[in-house]
């Protein structure tokens, strides 16, 4: 990787931290028409509905099996991305960890959810460590990634922000902390944001997500 390989994308769902408060937290205001809107007689804790869901535009990246995962695998399915790096050292664990143990309670709700981890280092996430990565904590979410070229354009759709910092191969990846969920019809519908928790990183708390998860179905 180049010293100065650094890969900034600025999109809105958030900016986190010192690197997750800024990337977890904005919203896009130059977009008024796609601006998340709760809709009415909902009440949620942690996320919002979009008021113009719209389709994701065309993309191919690659599974951690080596299948490509396109459009067509969003349809029939709610899909939740996140997005992060194997080498992360806390968000990326911790958030499959949770997401893990949500998972049981969010089939409940509908079985046709799929999680998908979106990897933004691809030059180290390698097949075999997307694999492994991701099997150690379910071995029914997805990993997916793809050269910066196709993954950029694919994040900033999602809304998501990632950031390639450093140099060398100890080169760190600041991203969202946020989850993006994805409707059946493969339309960007809903945000569930982390939020800042005394003395850890921000993070979006289970029950909260499960809640919010169950509303959003039952009124989509």
């Amino acid at each position: 990787m180049r010293k100065s390989h650094v890969i900034f994308v600025f999109i809105l769902i958030g900016l986190g931290g010192f690197a997750y408060q800024w990337f977890s937290n904005s919203t896009d205001t130059r977009a008024p028409q796609n601006a998340p809107l709760t809709k009415p007689n909902i009440e949620l804790a942690t996320s919002f509905i979009y008021d113009n869901p719209r389709p994701l535009a065309p993309f191919a990246l690659d599974d951690q099996y080596g299948n490509r995962f396109t459009n067509a695998n969003l349809q029939n399915h709610w899909s939740l991305f996140f997005i992060g790096f194997t080498s992360c050292p806390d968000v990326c664990p911790t958030t499959l960890n949770k997401l893990a143990a949500a998972y049981p309670e969010l089939q409940k709700i509908t079985d046709n959810i799929q999680i998908i981890f979106v990897s933004a280092d691809p030059q180290r996430d390698t097949q075999t460590k997307r694999l492994d990565y991701i099997n150690f904590f379910n071995r029914d979410f997805k990993a997916i990634t793809a050269d910066h070229s196709q993954l950029f354009p694919f994040s900033r759709d999602l809304g998501f922000a990632y950031a390639m910092v450093g140099e060398g191969d100890n080169y760190q990846v600041d991203h969202s902390a946020s989850y993006v969920l994805v409707s059946p019809k493969g339309e960007k519908f809903a945000v569930f944001k982390a939020k800042p928790q005394p003395g850890q990183l921000p993070q979006i708390i289970n029950a909260e997500l499960i809640d919010d998860f169950k509303k959003i179905i039952n009124h989509s």
